[in-house]
């Protein structure tokens, strides 16, 4: 009797890692696998790598033969409701799966309208809890806003033990404040000395108050959980008034580099986190950051990475779940998200990462700038 009721639990296992999908019948066609991001306007870096790292992992599969993916990336500008609208124009063309939305606030309109018409979403970077909150089929490849607030202060507690901080955030971002109000708990936990905080808005583009409220509080490390441009405006501006701490970032940092008209030699000594470096010695970066410098004559970001990475994952959980490409959208959520609740994936951007609630389980590391790359800040 023990081994029929063993061999029963096995069963209903084994069917849970397969729900949703068919079990017959030849496979044709191919995946549809959307995206969408900013390919143009002041997030575009974020978007066009991000967009980039997808295709160069759809190349890679489709040139192994067998299960095929058709990938259609659409542009948002980063703006919700046109983020929207390039959803809308995804699902009129048959997508069954999405990668994206890139940025947090267009992504959070876009995951409730997937929750709602069952389409599985793995976002490469929105980074927020509102993201998933409530939303079983959306999943983040990147780590939310609490875990680099809090993984921030402990770097910085760690680390520069004895310095005064200032933060400047955004106060109008979901991902500014998510991050900063994690921080600014451990921070309190951690008895980091902060001197100084100051906000700012998506619009702000005069940055002497922010700069002078930290230079005048003697801070020695300025935290900044905001996107690249803003914080290339408060480097030029520190600049001038030869206000030179160390400067903290996250991962909304990345693509300061690349930011056009900006003098890349104030990044020196820029200190962020992020997953992915592209100078780590391991064989699968080298391999990537080859090819993607040979499609797109650049260094990839980790932006590019965790696109990159959403591929794969998707490819994995498609194929354990033993899907086809003429599975229904809804079939095919259904089962990915079973996957995704069980399986571990390893990629550029961590290793053995899992997921509980959407949220994806990997660590953040520390990278600083120096002669114009990211290495290992240790």
């Amino acid at each position: 009797m023990k081994k029929v009721v063993a061999f029963v639990l096995v069963m209903v296992m084994a069917a849970a890692l397969f729900v949703g999908c068919s079990s017959s019948g030849a496979d044709s066609g191919a995946l549809k696998v959307g995206f969408v991001g900013p390919l143009t306007g002041g997030a575009a870096i974020y978007g066009n790598a991000a967009k980039n790292g997808a295709e160069l992992a759809v190349k890679e599969i489709n040139a192994k033969g067998g299960i095929q993916i058709d990938f259609n990336p659409q542009d948002d500008e980063n703006d919700a409701e046109k983020s929207v609208n390039a959803y809308n124009n995804l699902v009129d063309w048959g997508m069954q799966t999405l990668v994206g939305a890139v940025t947090t606030t267009p992504c959070v309109s876009v995951s409730a309208e997937a929750y709602k018409d069952r389409i599985f979403t793995l976002t490469p970077s929105a980074s927020s809890t509102q993201v998933t909150e409530g939303k079983d089929n959306v999943y983040q490849l990147c780590f939310n806003d609490p875990n680099q607030g809090t993984a921030s202060a402990q770097y910085i507690s760690e680390h520069f033990a004895d310095a005064k901080v200032a933060v400047i955030y955004d106060n109008g971002s979901a991902y500014s404040s998510g991050i900063y109000q994690t921080f600014d708990a451990k921070a309190k936990e951690l008895n980091v000395n902060v001197v100084s905080v100051s906000t700012c808005t998506e619009d702000t583009t005069d940055f002497s108050v922010q700069v002078s409220a930290a230079k005048d509080a003697g801070a020695d490390v300025v935290f900044l959980p905001i996107y690249y441009t803003p914080a290339s405006l408060i480097l030029n501006y520190a600049n001038s008034v030869s206000y030179a701490p160390i400067f903290f970032g996250v991962d909304g940092m990345d693509g300061i580099l690349t930011v056009e008209g900006f003098d890349t030699s104030l990044a020196e000594g820029v200190m962020l986190l992020t997953p992915f470096a592209a100078d780590a010695p391991d064989e699968a970066t080298q391999s990537f950051v080859k090819a993607y410098q040979e499609a797109y004559g650049e260094i990839p970001n980790q932006f590019a990475a965790d696109a990159y990475d959403c591929i794969y994952a998707i490819y994995q959980a498609f194929t354990a779940a033993g899907c086809k490409t003429s599975d229904s959208a809804e079939d095919i959520c259904d089962a990915l998200v079973a996957q995704f609740n069980t399986m571990s994936f390893s990629g550029l951007t961590g290793a053995n990462m899992t997921w509980t609630d959407g949220k994806v389980d990997k660590a953040p590391a520390a990278v600083v700038i120096k002669n114009g790359v990211y290495v290992d800040a240790g």
